[in-house]
């Protein structure tokens, strides 16, 4: 499928400015010290040890990197850093896979024979659906590159390019666990809906051998806590197994689970931008998005059931597909582009955090100086101990742990610097929290406090002076 030099330059003109526009939020996030160490200093620590040929274990929750989601992903990201070592490759690399999933993206709306600039609609749609900016905001995580990737397989499936969707199968496949039942689940829709027996079959067999080989060896293999979701799930059972069984054996409860307020909210949170270019007639597409949907249903997790943080990521790529199947069935209650984008922007507007850059992340601004100057003197890789938004810029060594509820009773002896911010102490802390740490650290005679300003204070070991 070619696309005529016009529609070209229109495609990579949008994806252009939306790399550039995403790179610069998350850039200018980490900057202001809103990054933090729960995700973007985990997955920055680990790359760096993989790029460095050391053990990825992370000292965030002790274990090896594949023991957390079995991203093996985490490896190719790791070449990038042995160009040079910078969290700001992950910003990049986020990106790149949330604005260049356009491209199989308008090529699955002209495969379905949707006029061009329909098909730019579509496009603009997505880059507009809240989840595409907000996720960009929230650190990193592997599943973005996946977005790109389940567009891609779907149009080598449609396509008949059955090399290209193995690729594709696999990249989806490297990025988490569980997105082997997204996987498995496109399996079924291709095989009953797009009647492609061969990517189907592949697809579904693959998806259920991956989710079982990493749920039941690789993970439980490279993590003693096992898969790292199960606790939110614990009234279906304490391990995979037992919730897998206990989904068919007890539907009452399933059904308790799923029919509440807050699901309620956050189905109209997911179908909102796009109500309006959606048929029921139309929505078959949507099938491999049930078992992640049924997930975040399922879970009292907070985090699960919004536009802001990363389970919903592969909803979308299925609720598009739902929305270019309307569109060129001309089943959708309004067509016409402009009223269209006008309603994405409203959503955009509405539920889209821009607004954090004028009031959240401007927060601490008052110690932005005084952090920066501190950091400059944490001169070597050795061990340390900070605060959640400080931890992304000092992750890349072996131990960095957070100054958070209970670091107060660790040994001190084992950190090399210690880097505490009064005035902002981060999640899972407080002023007096950090004020009891200040103090113990103070009493310790293997420390100096080597700088102090504006509520920051900075101790290190005196082997490392």
């Amino acid at each position: 499928m070619k696309l005529s030099p016009l529609k070209s330059s229109s495609i990579i003109i949008l994806i252009t400015i939306s790399i550039i526009i995403l790179f610069i939020c998350s850039s200018l996030r980490h900057i202001l010290f809103q990054s933090t160490g729960w995700d973007l200093a985990l997955f920055d620590q680990v790359v760096y040890l993989i790029s460095q040929g050391k053990y990825p274990i992370s000292s965030f929750f002790k274990s090896h990197v594949l023991g957390d989601h079995a991203a093996f992903i985490f490896y190719p990201l790791a070449l990038l850093y042995k160009i040079y070592p910078s969290v700001y490759w992950l910003f990049l690399v986020q990106a790149i896979a949330l604005s260049i999933a356009s491209l199989p993206l308008y090529l699955l709306a002209k495969q379905a024979n949707i006029k061009d600039n329909l098909a730019l609609t579509i496009v603009a749609v997505y880059l507009l659906y809240p989840l595409i900016f907000n996720i960009n905001l929230f650190d990193f995580h592997a599943e973005v590159i996946a977005l790109p990737a389940i567009f891609w397989a779907v149009l080598a499936a449609r396509l008949k390019h059955f090399i290209q969707f193995i690729i594709a199968t696999i990249l989806i496949l490297s990025c988490k666990a569980v997105l082997s039942l997204t996987v498995a689940a496109m399996g079924i829709w291709l095989l009953l809906f797009e009647k492609r027996k061969k990517y189907g079959f592949f697809a579904l067999v693959l998806g259920v051998f991956w989710f079982i080989i990493t749920t039941q060896f690789i993970i439980p293999q490279f993590s003693e806590s096992g898969v790292a979701a199960v606790g939110r799930y614990s009234f279906l059972g304490d391990s995979v197994t037992e919730i897998i069984t206990n989904l068919f054996l007890q539907p009452n409860i399933i059904l308790s689970r799923l029919f509440t307020l807050a699901n309620l909210g956050y189905i109209i949170l997911v179908f909102i931008p796009v109500i309006w270019v959606l048929s029921p007639r139309y929505l078959a597409p949507l099938i491999p998005a049930i078992p992640t949907l049924t997930l975040n249903l399922l879970t009292d997790y907070q985090a699960q059931k919004d536009l802001l943080h990363q389970y919903s990521i592969p909803i979308l790529p299925f609720l598009l597909l739902s929305v270019i199947a309307t569109l060129a069935a001309n089943k959708s209650l309004i067509s016409k582009p402009k009223y269209i984008i006008t309603w994405s922007l409203i959503c955009f507007l509405a539920l889209a955090k821009y607004g954090y850059f004028t009031s959240r992340y401007l927060q601490s601004i008052d110690t932005w100086k005084a952090t920066n100057e501190a950091i400059s003197k944490i001169s070597t890789q050795g061990n340390v101990l900070t605060s959640n938004y400080i931890a992304p810029h000092l992750s890349q060594r072996a131990i960095i742990k957070l100054a958070e509820n209970g670091a107060e009773s660790w040994d001190f002896d084992q950190f090399d610097y210690i880097l505490l911010n009064q005035r902002h102490p981060g999640r899972e802390s407080s002023p007096e929290l950090i004020e009891t740490i200040k103090e113990k650290v103070r009493q310790n005679t293997n420390f100096n406090l080597t700088y102090t300003k504006d509520d920051i204070y900075l101790f290190t070991q005196k082997t490392k002076q």
